[in-house]
């Protein structure tokens, strides 16, 4: 038997990338990347977000592990020429600091 959850999230794996934060920028300027914090798996932040499960996703906003990218955040990751992990749950484009980037 097919198990659909496993199959999207298995999609969604497929579709992250590393990009470079500076390669952002047109996605940052319209308001649509939201942050994921490291102690969040990026995969699973991603499914949530497709489902609509707000309840989970309300408790990292609470806890500041999810929510827009701060305008601190992005200059820090620019002058760190920053790489992040990226996924796309439209019209958001998740990112997630590789390593020390945080």
């Amino acid at each position: 038997m097919i198990n659909l959850e496993e199959v999207n999230r298995a999609k969604l794996n497929l579709e992250t990338a590393q990009m470079a934060w500076r390669e952002m920028q047109r996605y940052f300027a319209s308001g649509a990347v939201l942050y994921v914090s490291p102690e969040l798996d990026l995969v699973e932040t991603a499914y949530q977000m497709s489902v609509d499960n707000a309840a989970l996703i309300g408790q990292w906003m609470a806890a500041a592990q999810f929510g827009k990218v701060t305008d601190e955040q992005a200059k820090t990751w620019w002058k760190k020429d920053a790489q992040l992990w990226t996924v796309v749950v439209s019209p958001w484009v998740l990112v997630q600091p590789v390593g020390s980037e945080v």
